[in-house]
């Protein structure tokens, strides 16, 4: 499936959430534990620097979604950072890699220079692959910087490229 990406709209509201929250239950990707709602959801999406939405061409449902913000503020206000979410029963059909590839081109179009990820869970192997394709850099790992839901821990791999 080739989505739409376009901009998130207040009517996506509760849509966007869904998918948000998917991720956010399995806990093994987000460091939010917090679910939202239409209402939180709104207010969190439209507080980006951008959030764009994947959806199915034929039927409009929203699939997938990131959000792009500023990682930092001041001399390090050039850099961003983003946060990717898709349908759990759309996975693995390369929904995220054309919202890393939008979110790329959003992001310079904004004025950004570098985009960088603080905390790609090491175990989350599909994420570590499709950066490396889109010639992300690894920075190191970060022993047990993400605490799971059953209250252990996993590494982390904060990663890069310039846009």
């Amino acid at each position: 499936m080739e989505p739409v990406i376009r901009a998130y709209e207040k009517k996506d509201a509760a849509a966007a959430a869904a998918v948000w929250n998917e991720v956010v239950a399995d806990g093994v990707a987000f460091p939010q534990t917090e679910l939202l709602d239409a209402e939180s959801g709104h207010a969190f999406f439209a507080a980006q620097s951008f959030t764009g939405l994947a959806c199915d061409a034929e039927t409009g449902a929203v699939v997938g979604l990131y959000i792009l913000h500023p990682n930092n503020v001041g001399r390090c206000g050039h850099i961003c950072n983003a946060s990717y979410a898709v349908a759990r029963a759309m996975r693995g059909r390369h929904i995220g890699e054309a919202l890393v590839r939008h979110c790329m081109a959003e992001a310079k179009a904004l004025g950004f220079r570098i985009l960088q990820f603080n905390a790609v869970v090491a175990d989350n192997k599909p994420a570590l692959a499709l950066y490396r394709k889109l010639g992300f850099v690894q920075l190191g790992v970060i022993p047990g910087g993400f605490r799971l839901p059953d209250g252990g821990y996993a590494d982390i791999i904060p990663h890069y490229i310039v846009l």
